[in-house]
């Protein structure tokens, strides 16, 4: 880590593994601001981006597993506006695994919209798929909370962010919110964007498949805005510290503990999706909601890894193989090249000291 800060591939930072319940390591330093006034605490607070698309896998298993949705069911049994347009065949397990060809909106939207939450799941119950449903697999990098988010809504009758408050993050006294009260702004990190760090998004714009990240258009920064933190983006505006994080996926590591039965959480976790993402341009592989591990993944080498990452280079996951809950968390966004260089640093790090 103290390579990374020297290096400039860290501002401020965050990282925490448990293994077999026990922390064995909870690191963090650097600033949580790009002026450096602000020194990075233990409880210093960070959005997490798509690692936040792994929390709301966690709140869908968890009602899976009560048997309030089904993976198999069509998403309009709980959500009936959503079969216009020939959608009415869709299934939970298209959506969770970025295949229910709903990557990007139908029409233009306003960022407002999206923190509206209604007018957003309403335009997508409208449109009809971009792309036949379940012939391939392309990134749903903002439309997977809008989607899996309402389904759960739904259902359930909580918002996304309220269901995890009550369900996940209160009874562990975990410091982890998809929507962040004003109250805890001074704790937030400001996000700081190194060059190229959209050259996910260019990829998409080459391959055809335009990413729901232009529609409405975000920025790298856009997190630093009072709006998006208060807001439910269950795909992408999680806050949290990599020590909770850790925490929580040492539990699934464990077997899901009070949370989820340990039948429940391999259904959760067997792959739905392993080949290429032709809107990404590379290899992918999803369980219901969850990214999986493998060789030169950022979530371990271990093919049974579950978790997911996020925008800049940041990751949380459980090895179950070996008892492993690990987060890092961050706030210097780095474009692709950098962001391998500095999590295959951390990743051979930890496993190393095995």
């Amino acid at each position: 880590m103290e390579l990374n800060l020297a290096e400039g591939l860290d501002l401020g930072f965050s990282l925490a593994v448990v293994r077999n319940g026990e922390f064995v390591v909870d690191l963090w330093g650097g600033y949580a601001d790009a002026a450096r006034g602000r020194r990075w605490q233990e409880d210093t607070l960070v959005n997490i981006w798509s690692m936040t698309k792994g929390i709301l896998a966690l709140a869908v298993g968890m009602t899976v597993e009560r048997g309030i949705l089904n993976y198999a069911d069509p998403v309009a049994r709980v959500w009936p506006e959503f079969a216009a347009n020939g959608k009415d065949r869709i299934s939970l397990d298209l959506i969770m695994s970025h295949q229910a060809g709903l990557h990007a909106p139908g029409a233009p939207m306003k960022l407002q919209e999206v923190y509206d939450w209604h007018p957003c799941v309403e335009a997508f119950a409208r449109m009809a798929p971009l792309w036949p449903p379940a012939s391939r697999c392309v990134y749903h990098a903002f439309s997977y909370g809008s989607l899996a988010g309402e389904t759960l809504r739904r259902a359930d009758g909580r918002m996304p962010g309220q269901f995890i408050a009550d369900e996940i993050a209160r009874g562990l006294g975990l410091d982890l919110y998809v929507g962040l009260d004003r109250a805890e702004d001074s704790r937030a990190a400001e996000l700081v964007a190194a060059e190229g760090v959209d050259d996910w998004i260019d990829e998409m714009r080459k391959s055809g498949y335009h990413s729901d990240m232009l529609t409405p258009p975000i920025s790298a920064l856009t997190p630093n805005e009072r709006a998006w933190r208060r807001a439910d983006i269950p795909a992408a505006n999680g806050h949290a510290t990599a020590r909770s994080l850790a925490r929580l996926y040492g539990i699934l590591a464990q077997g899901g503990g009070d949370l989820i039965s340990a039948p429940g959480l391999r259904r959760a976790t067997s792959v739905r999706f392993e080949g290429p993402d032709v809107g990404l341009n590379r290899n992918s592989r999803f369980a219901a909601g969850f990214a999986l591990g493998g060789d030169e993944s950022m979530l371990g080498p271990n093919p049974a890894s579950f978790g997911h990452t996020g925008w800049g280079g940041s990751f949380s996951f459980a090895d179950p193989d070996a008892g492993l809950g690990v987060a890092y968390v961050m706030n210097r966004m780095l474009d692709s090249v950098g962001s391998e260089a500095r999590y295959k640093r951390l990743i051979d790090a930890i496993y190393g000291a095995l």
